[in-house]
């Protein structure tokens, strides 16, 4: 079975990957894991610290050779703003209830959850039940490690 100990950041490596992972937003938070590759076959992630991947992220293998971590798709909730000033507002009212958020220029992504929901279309947003790949940011507590065992917060 092929070890993995190094990693590279999405869209750092021209090779093309000799497997796929598929990992939900939860899942790829990981230091020491059996990983079960998209063809079947399995690698055995060994980090010395533990690292949260991103889509696109590349695991390099013991003799070189990459493979990719995909995002799973995950049933969401697209929460679509009015304006600038608005997404500014429900991501504060996301954050402090320390609900999990991807947040872009114009709309924010959660997982579905009722209740939050209700408070969002309250506050006057439209939301939208979809399923794509979740990368939620990273809190400022939360950390990604480099290959030479740094340590970086927030996003990469």
């Amino acid at each position: 079975m092929q070890r993995i100990t190094t990693y590279l950041s999405a869209g750092t490596s021209a090779a093309l990957p000799v497997g796929t992972v598929v990992l939900a937003h939860d899942e790829r938070h990981l230091r020491r894991k059996l990983l079960h590759l998209t063809d079947g076959d399995m690698v055995m992630l060994d980090l010395k610290e533990p690292v949260v991947f991103g889509d696109g992220d590349r695991l390099v293998l013991d003799n070189g050779d990459q493979v990719e971590i995909r995002a799973a798709k995950e049933p969401l909730y697209e929460i679509v703003p009015r304006d600038a000033l608005h997404l500014a507002e429900l991501a504060w009212h996301l954050g402090n209830r320390h609900m999990s958020a991807q947040i872009e220029a114009d709309r924010i992504l959660i997982l579905r959850d009722r209740v939050i929901r209700e408070m969002i279309e309250l506050l006057g947003a439209r939301v939208v039940e979809i399923v794509e790949a979740f990368q939620p940011m990273r809190g400022a507590y939360h950390t990604h490690g480099d290959n030479n065992g740094h340590v970086h917060g927030g996003r990469e």
